[in-house]
């Protein structure tokens, strides 16, 4: 009888060392998490009819709520380590908690030039983009989705592509002795340049490879500052326009890539990338400030 008392006793003491240890464990990997909670409360978040959290931050000067399943990857906030950062180091990384006022760094989305709209997961657009990829790509046809990547400015940089415009001709003087020459004729209300005015030096007839002679066309603001730069190659298979744009409303830099076919509509695609970030603008306490385009 005593023996047995005595066995149930130890088995009754090592489930109570077990729970103690337990609850241990949790106070030390939990409490924290609570405590900081609790220092930094957790702000209001919007939720689409899935139950899925917008992404929010501060893009440039504005503070936004980007709805779930719009965000090609993740979106990269200020001071994340990069792609290839050592991963000891991400390991160490300890994320500020996430507030409409913590500034977002960069992230992408799929924009559908013919009508606005923007792809996310679970919505029709998802279904329209997978269908495109099937039946338009193969057969060489304009695919109507432009890549976008916004990037958010911080410094006291310049919003204008001056420089960068000035130094790629340097280089391709330079370093490939090709001259970029301005045309007489605008196109579409922008100021082209041609690799030696079209001419491949080496055989005195038009570029038959854009490898490097890409066409190059800028807009400038009415101070003289170029605000839009756009590259686009013009061969057969190869005709794809990369386009970059400053929005000083926003403090933001916007690189969209899309098919030459639609450089017509450049203007267009700015204002209705704009008008996309404005839908996705919110209070500093996350209180929406219009109905946001692509939500699910």
């Amino acid at each position: 009888m005593k023996s047995g008392f005595r066995k149930n006793l130890l088995i009754v003491v090592l489930l109570w060392q077990m729970l103690l240890l337990a609850g241990c464990d949790y106070y030390l990997s939990e409490q924290p998490e609570k405590q900081s909670a609790q220092q930094v409360p957790e702000p209001f978040r919007n939720q689409d009819s899935r139950g899925r959290y917008d992404t929010i931050g501060k893009l440039g000067i504005q503070s936004i709520s980007i709805p779930a399943g719009v965000i090609r990857g993740w979106a990269r906030y200020m001071g994340d380590p990069g792609d290839f950062t050592d991963p000891k180091i991400k390991a160490k990384y300890q994320h500020p908690p996430k507030t409409y006022d913590l500034p977002i760094e960069s992230f992408g989305f799929l924009y559908r030039i013919t009508d606005g709209d923007v792809y996310t997961s679970f919505r029709q657009t998802e279904e329209d983009y997978r269908r495109d990829n099937e039946t338009l790509i193969p057969y060489g046809k304009p695919f109507p989705w432009a890549d976008v990547i916004i990037y958010g400015e911080y410094d006291a940089a310049p919003l204008n592509f001056n420089f960068t415009v000035q130094d790629d001709f340097r280089v391709s003087k330079e370093v490939t002795n090709i001259d970029y020459i301005q045309q007489e004729k605008p196109l579409y209300g922008l100021t082209v340049y041609k690799a030696n005015n079209g001419i491949d030096p080496e055989t005195g007839e038009p570029w038959k490879s854009d490898t490097l002679a890409r066409d190059r066309m800028i807009k400038k603001d009415q101070a003289g500052n170029i605000k839009t730069y756009i590259q686009c190659e013009f061969t057969q298979h190869k005709n794809f326009c990369s386009h970059m744009f400053y929005n000083n409303n926003w403090h933001i830099k916007v690189l969209v890539g899309y098919n030459r076919v639609y450089l017509p509509q450049w203007q267009e695609i700015e204002g209705n990338i704009i008008n996309i970030l404005n839908s996705w603008r919110v209070s500093r306490e996350g209180k929406l400030l219009g109905k946001q385009i692509g939500k699910a």
